[in-house]
């Protein structure tokens, strides 16, 4: 009879013990890996959550003992420094924003789309992922540098070609605002070109169509809920941005009648104004409130933007 020796005795009953120990720590790491997980996506929404609670605090005051809604929104006065007679009317903010988002729009979609189609139909290996870092470096490149220029380059070649006073108007915050939304529309409008399936391609080839009919009449009508979603996305960030409008529009209170107007956007109002305002004051107050309705003019922009990527159609 033989006998085993006690380091492999020891060995052997190790054995077992060491395998549960292993699969143990493992269960522990799952665990708090998924914690941290949890923890990181649910601390986006209690930060947007939180950011809504703050804006509406500080101006829930003001719009439930003082807001007139039709002075408000219908009168494009805006004289929050007269001390006899302050007037609160953001109808020529309102009016400024949408000019120059709705210019910005008409120059970033057909940018940004014929870019999309172009690497994701048309570019191929080198030329598509040298493409790919370009439209990622131009979306990297701060809103202040677009600011400036606006306000160094385009301001005096607008003052040059169109023989203007000045240069600092619609036009020149529209291109602006089109050239800083242009690369996330191109990037979103990419991925819903290149979620199309393949065998759409195959089949409208082998029947015979070209590749640019195979664009436009295959793969652009499969990947329009995306496309959409993405123009609206890149609404949103025209609709909020601040810093390259309140220095490429000329920040004046004004209903624009041509594209050389100077106007003033919502978010560069709250930008230029609230160092300025009393902290609880009326005027501070009014900012807030302007403040709560861009947080649901995005909220409501980016939601549509969601639903429709997700192809949830009216009807």
């Amino acid at each position: 009879m033989t006998t085993r020796s006690p380091t492999l005795a020891h060995r052997a009953a190790a054995r077992p013990l060491a395998g549960f120990d292993r699969r143990d720590a493992d269960w522990y790491i799952d665990k708090l890996v998924a914690a941290v997980v949890f923890v990181c996506g649910i601390s986006a929404i209690l930060f947007v959550l939180g950011i809504f609670f703050f804006v509406t605090k500080e101006g829930i005051g003001f719009i439930f003992t003082k807001l007139d809604f039709r002075e408000f929104f219908l009168t494009p006065y805006w004289s929050p420094s007269d001390a006899e007679d302050p007037e609160y009317g953001i109808l020529a903010l309102i009016a400024g924003t949408a000019s120059v988002t709705g210019l910005a729009m008409l120059v970033a979609v057909p940018f940004s789309l014929g870019a999309a189609i172009f690497i994701a139909e048309f570019a191929s290996g080198k030329t598509r992922e040298a493409l790919k870092v370009l439209v990622e470096l131009l979306a990297a490149i701060p809103s202040v540098v677009w600011g400036f220029i606006g306000l160094v380059i385009m301001n005096p070649l607008l003052i040059k070609w169109f023989d203007i006073p000045v240069g600092l108007c619609v036009l020149n915050a529209g291109i602006i605002l089109g050239l800083m939304a242009a690369p996330i529309m191109t990037s979103i409008a990419e991925d819903a070109l290149k979620a199309v399936p393949d065998r759409y391609r195959e089949a409208a080839e082998a029947m015979g169509a070209t590749r640019w009919q195979v664009v436009y009449k295959v793969v652009l009508p499969a990947a329009k809920n995306g496309l959409l979603g993405g123009v609206l996305l890149g609404v949103g960030r025209g609709f909020g941005e601040t810093m390259a409008v309140l220095m490429a529009t000329g920040h004046a209170v004004n209903i624009p009648d041509s594209l050389f107007d100077s106007v003033r956007a919502l978010t560069a109002t709250i930008a230029a104004e609230l160092g300025e305002a009393v902290v609880g004051g009326e005027h501070y107050q009014v900012l807030f409130t302007i403040g709560i309705f861009l947080f649901l003019i995005t909220f409501i922009i980016n939601l549509s933007a969601d639903l429709i990527v997700r192809g949830i159609r009216k009807g």
